[in-house]
């Protein structure tokens, strides 16, 4: 029998796209409940389960690299029984590595399927979409590796550059906004929802 959806399912998951707060402020255990148990993530840096992930982040956070994740409000597709959902959520990325005297603006959307076990709603898998992503210089103009940039997409090279200085480098290709794999994300998500979904 399907599960109504109401205004706090919404609620729900949108407190869960701000709860990334969490991993800019070093709190492992609340970023770890932002996922189901088998939960996985793909992003430029890492891929494998949610909670290896935690862990990771934690050992990054211990190095000269600094982040900040500015989350806007998701759009949220859900399923026609009401157990899952697919949600679309945009973010700036906001990185900085002091010894490098480089930082980074990345402009992102993270694509989630969600599920409610129990009651509760936690993410089951994130991948993320890249757009643009430009070079700062929080202290005067630092020379970059224009060959080293030109490795990657434009749409992260220079979120890509950074991770890679910084002892994180980005061993293959991502999705960036209009391309295959793009699409191809879009569509395995809305596939798992089902045959059927609400807007």
């Amino acid at each position: 029998m399907p599960i109504p959806i109401t205004l706090q399912d919404s609620q729900d998951i949108a407190d869960l796209m701000t709860g990334w707060v969490h991993r800019d402020q070093g709190r492992w255990d609340r970023l770890r409940e932002l996922f189901h148990p088998d939960a996985r993530i793909e992003i430029t840096w890492f891929e494998g389960a949610a909670s290896d992930f935690v862990d990771a982040s934690a050992r990054m956070a211990s190095t000269g690299l600094r982040s900040k994740h500015l989350i806007t409000s998701p759009t949220v597709t859900f399923s026609a029984d009401g157990t899952r959902a697919v949600s679309e959520t945009n973010a700036v990325i906001v990185v900085e590595n002091s010894s490098l005297g480089l930082g980074c603006n990345g402009h992102n959307r993270f694509i989630d399927r969600l599920e409610r076990r129990a009651g509760v709603w936690r993410i089951t898998d994130r991948k993320s979409v890249y757009d643009f992503a430009t070079f700062t210089f929080p202290a005067g103009v630092t020379e970059v590796d224009a060959e080293v940039v030109g490795k990657y997409p434009r749409a992260y090279a220079a979120l890509a550059y950074l991770l890679d200085k910084s002892g994180f480098p980005v061993l293959r290709t991502f999705a960036t906004q209009g391309s295959e794999l793009e699409r191809g994300i879009t569509e395995s998500a809305l596939a798992w929802l089902g045959d059927e979904a609400d807007a």
